[in-house]
């Protein structure tokens, strides 16, 4: 699939089929978010990948959306790891290019996923129940699976209305 059209079709899925997903498909994806960019290549991403129905359930315990960890067939954890980290922001940037990596990589294998966040208000407990060390401060979970079909679509605010030129003073004529 080509870069451009795999960005622009990605949708978040929230509702999967039984089926389940293949190792090297989730190899893949972990291998797509190791490669995003870190600041000194640092590479602070840790995945714990959770693929046991009751370990699931568990998590899915921890935040509102647990029907849609539920529903998954996998979900990885995606931590940012302190003990290696250099500078807070930039390394929590590089884990969202991480975890945008994984997204379009689960897309590109005809799978469906989607960045859950509202999890992290309880991060302690997820941490408990995955058995991570205290340095791994969760960043997101993501819940997988192949897609139930359905028409899914989003809109975007139009380039002119969220670019500028020079200044912000000045938009951006596409």
């Amino acid at each position: 699939m080509d870069i451009l059209e795999c960005i622009r079709s990605r949708r978040s899925v929230r509702e999967f089929k039984d089926t389940p997903v293949e190792k090297d498909s989730i190899n893949a994806i972990l291998d797509a978010g190791r490669w995003a960019p870190s600041g000194l290549n640092d590479q602070p991403w840790r995945f714990i990948v959770v693929r046991e129905r009751e370990t699931r359930e568990r998590l899915a315990g921890l935040t509102r959306y647990g029907h849609i960890i539920e529903g998954s067939k996998i979900c990885i954890a995606v931590f940012l790891d302190r003990e290696v980290m250099y500078d807070y922001v930039k390394d929590v940037q590089a884990v969202g290019a991480c975890i945008q990596n994984m997204l379009l990589a689960a897309h590109a294998l005809g799978l469906g996923a989607v960045w859950l966040g509202e999890i992290l208000k309880n991060r302690e407990h997820v941490n408990e129940e995955l058995v991570a060390p205290k340095t791994f401060e969760l960043m997101a979970v993501i819940a997988l699976g192949y897609p139930v079909e359905r028409k899914r679509h989003s809109d975007r605010q139009a380039l002119e209305d969220v670019s500028f030129s020079e200044t912000c003073g000045r938009r951006w004529v596409p």
